[in-house]
């Protein structure tokens, strides 16, 4: 059971206001050079993500750090041991996408914070990120494909957007068919 606990919009029986006010609110930038506070925000980020077997991706809000700080796997997508090799996953901080590229591909997506349901989004198959890497340095980064896609969900994380704000057909299980319909008939 991972120690740190993610924020979700609902829990079994009802919505849960104060996390979705958290994940909702766009996140501020990390100072660079890092002071204490974001080297601990990107340690308990980097902690979170690799105890996690069932996360690609992981950004900072969604553990409750208000801070542009996405953590991800970025290659051997099927290994289900992120921690076995440091150079599968990457930690950016305040990550911009620059540019889009090709013809926007449809394709299913979960979400930690949104549990229980799958969502159609149409997402870029190629973009470049400027950031700063762990050591504090500018970078400017290529991501194709799976990675890409994986990269654009986590930094709409960091503008308190959500799966559940796409257009796409919403996948939800029959035995929670009545809690999702309320929900999604209130948006």
């Amino acid at each position: 059971m991972p120690r740190h606990k993610v924020l979700t919009l609902w829990n079994e029986e009802q919505l849960n206001e104060e996390e979705t006010r958290i994940l909702r609110t766009p996140c501020k930038d990390a100072p660079v050079p890092f002071d204490a506070a974001t080297t601990k925000a990107i340690r308990t980020l980097r902690d979170s993500f690799l105890e996690r077997e069932d996360a690609v991706g992981l950004a900072a809000p969604q553990i409750g750090i208000s801070r542009r700080i996405i953590a991800f796997r970025s290659r051997n997508f099927d290994d289900k041991d992120p921690a076995a090799r440091k150079e599968d996953y990457e930690i950016l901080l305040n990550p911009r996408i620059t540019q889009k590229r090709g013809e926007p591909v449809v394709a299913e997506e979960g979400c930690l914070s949104c549990p229980e349901i799958r969502v159609e989004i149409s997402r870029y198959p190629e973009i470049k990120v400027r950031a700063y890497d762990l050591e504090g340095r500018k970078v400017s980064k290529r991501y194709l494909d799976f990675a890409a896609r994986v990269v654009q969900h986590e930094t709409d994380h960091l503008d308190g957007k959500l799966i559940v704000d796409y257009d796409g057909s919403v996948f939800i299980p029959k035995k929670r068919q009545n809690f999702f319909e309320k929900f999604f008939q209130d948006k």
